[in-house]
């Protein structure tokens, strides 16, 4: 919350200087008042629109790095593939597939953008 943020002891204060001051100052303090609220509604959706359109740091870099995963993920998969089909080791071949798919998976999770 800004600075400028309205708060109830901040329209008691307003209601108790109406009293104190009369009718002869609603106007100006009536306007005093709105500007404050303006102000507090304009920063609220600056930050929002601000937190909408600007992607933080590693929501922007999210494609490049899940690019450069998977082509690591392949060029280590080859010749895993390779060693572990030739010795017939076919549940450590399966094994070693799905801990790279699971990084890969687990990498583009957390590179999602969060709202």
């Amino acid at each position: 919350m800004g600075e400028h943020d309205p708060r109830r002891e901040d329209v008691e204060a307003l209601l108790e200087t109406r009293r104190e001051l009369g009718p002869a100052y609603d106007d100006a303090l009536i306007d005093s008042f709105a500007e404050r609220l303006e102000r507090a509604v304009a920063e609220r959706v600056d930050h929002q629109v601000q937190r909408r359109t600007v992607p933080s740091r590693p929501d922007a870099s999210a494609g490049a790095r899940q690019l450069a995963l998977a082509i690591i993920s392949m060029v280590a998969c080859i010749p895993i593939s390779i060693a572990l089909g030739l010795n017939d080791a076919l549940v450590p071949l399966l094994v070693t597939l799905a801990a790279i798919v699971a990084i890969n998976v687990a990498h583009a999770l957390q590179s999602r953008p969060r709202d």
